[in-house]
This record gives C-alpha cells, sequence and structure tokens, in this order.
C-alpha cells in the first residue's frame, strides 16, 4: 500500500508540474487572428511589444489582431515575415505583454518531457503532452530557408497551434511549432533559431532569398559526361522555366541540365540553395549547363524570392 501512495503521490505531483507549466507559458500564449479560418498561436516575444507566430498563418498584411490571456484583443503590425522559415513577426503597441522565457540555446535534450501549447481562440490555452524525439540540424527547408536547427517530439499540434510555443516542464519556450514546414509533420523551430531570424525580421523586414525560377530534379550523368566533369555524377534536370523569371531571361531551357553555378558543382537541390543566400540578390553567377549533352555557358542575374 505506501509504494502504491508514494506511486501516486509522484504522478500527482508530476500533473500538477506540468499543469504549472501550461499556466506560466499561457501568460505569454496569445491568440493571432489574421485568416480567414481558425485562429492561429503567438508568443509574447523579448522586445517592445513583439509577437512571433508562423508566416503561414499570416494571410493578410492589415487588420490583423492579437488575443491577450486577459481576454482583450489587440491590434497589431506586422513587422517582417520569411516564408523560408514560416515565421513572422508582429508588434502590438499599448498593452502590457508578458514576454516568454526562451530555454538557453543547447539545454534540450532527446527524451525530455515538453508540452506543444496554443490558444487559437479566447479562452485558457490548450496543450498536449510528448517528448522530444529528435534534434537535428542545420538543414534547408521546402521554401529555401536556412534554419540552424529543428527539434521533433511526439506531441500533438492541434488546429491553429502553429505558431505556438514548445515549453519544457519549467514552462519555458524550447521553440515555435510550425505544421508547415514538416512536409505533413509537425517540427519546431528552436527558440535559438527563431530568435536569429527574428533580429533581422526587426531590422530588415524580411529576409533575402535567391530566386532562379525553374523547378528541377537530380538526374544522374552518362558516364562519359561524369568523367569530362571531374566525376560529378549528377546534376539538377530542369524540369519547369518559368516565364519571366531570371532563367527564362538567362536563355534556360526545360530539359537543361544545370551541372555548376559559379563555378561550384551542383549535384543536387541543396547545392543550388546553397548559391541562393542573401548575398546572391541581384548579383550575375555564370551558370553551365548541359544541353543535347553538349556543356554550355550561360550567365543569370539572381532575382529575389517573394
Amino acid at each position: 500500500m505506501p509504494a502504491d501512495n508514494d506511486t501516486t503521490n509522484v504522478l500527482s505531483r508530476l500533473s500538477d508540474s506540468l499543469a504549472a507549466a501550461v499556466e506560466r507559458s499561457g501568460a505569454s500564449t496569445l491568440t493571432v487572428s489574421a485568416r480567414a479560418r481558425i485562429g492561429a498561436s503567438g508568443i509574447a516575444w523579448p522586445g517592445d511589444g513583439l509577437v512571433v507566430t508562423c508566416d503561414h498563418v499570416i494571410e493578410r498584411d492589415d487588420e490583423i489582431t492579437v488575443g491577450l490571456p486577459s481576454g482583450e484583443e489587440a491590434k497589431a503590425t506586422l513587422v517582417g515575415r520569411d516564408p523560408g522559415s514560416d515565421l513572422a513577426v508582429l508588434r502590438v503597441a499599448g498593452h502590457s505583454l508578458a514576454p516568454a522565457e526562451l530555454v538557453p540555446a543547447g539545454e534540450a535534450s532527446v527524451g525530455h518531457i515538453v508540452l506543444a501549447v496554443g490558444r487559437p481562440a479566447a479562452g485558457d490555452p490548450m496543450a498536449s503532452l510528448g517528448v522530444i524525439s529528435a534534434i537535428g540540424g542545420p538543414w534547408r527547408t521546402m521554401r529555401g530557408g536556412h534554419i540552424d536547427g529543428y527539434i521533433r517530439t511526439d506531441t500533438t499540434f492541434f488546429p491553429g497551434f502553429s505558431g505556438g510555443p514548445l515549453v519544457d516542464a519549467m514552462g519555458r519556450v524550447v521553440g515555435v511549432n510550425s505544421s508547415r514546414l514538416g512536409r505533413g509533420a509537425g517540427v519546431t523551430i528552436p527558440a535559438a533559431a527563431t530568435a536569429n531570424v527574428v533580429d533581422t525580421l526587426v531590422k530588415q523586414g524580411r529576409i533575402l532569398r535567391g530566386w532562379l525560377g525553374v523547378a528541377s530534379q537530380p538526374a544522374r550523368l552518362p558516364a562519359a559526361l561524369a568523367a569530362k566533369l571531374d566525376g560529378q555524377e549528377s546534376g539538377l534536370l530542369l524540369v519547369m522555366v518559368e516565364a519571366s523569371s531570371p532563367a527564362e531571361q538567362a536563355g534556360l531551357l526545360m530539359g537543361d541540365i544545370l551541372v555548376s553555378m559559379a563555378g561550384s558543382a551542383v549535384a543536387d537541390t541543396d547545392d543550388l540553395q546553397a548559391q541562393l543566400g542573401p548575398e546572391s540578390v541581384g548579383q550575375p553567377r555564370e551558370l553551365k549547363v548541359l544541353r543535347g549533352g553538349n556543356p554550355l555557358m550561360l550567365t543569370i542575374t539572381v532575382g529575389e524570392r517573394k
């Protein structure tokens, strides 16, 4: 019997601790209304009235409102957004926000208990329980964003949880939850990586990313061609060239195989994205493509991804 009582007491204390973590994080978890369907969540971020949420939940640039834990509704302005990292920053004026406490970089570990917290509508916050199942990075998102890290958990992201926090057992923010970046599965952007993006968005309003205007897929090169390219075994087959894009203006055609850019081999999409950082926008870059099996040099002026 004492053993049963001890187990009950441990579970009761754990339950109380998790409820306290939700209450603590709920003070900085907000409702973001910037789309026609269900609301989304946001986090009161350290800074002058800053709110961090996900870019994909911001479907309009004006008439954005933020629901506060008190039940009040406040107008918000869009400071900046970045589709590549699925992050956006809002600012609320005239209201006192309770900024979240962020978990220091490197402190979260696989196996830690965490809670996904959201406030998609007025009322108390919602939460789901899980553990950190994977931590990795850096990584490149499907929209070309380069993010310092990622966290995967077995928590459930209920509708409207995007933009809300993943918190630890003390209610501190481990990262920002996104249902968009994980290609069908939720992923969390660590707090430290989020902070880097937020700083840039506050200063610049956007993060520059290069754009060519092509769709591509890896293509294995015949041995004879690979030998002429110092053993490079693959390139990128262009399966679409957008009208009026930098690629079309440079003379690229569907069916071309891109094998290098600015003197660096392009064997897959990661190689190409690595060439399209902020410094590339507006700059001429030399391309080597294979057309009909013959090498061809072209010059392209890199555009900006919107």
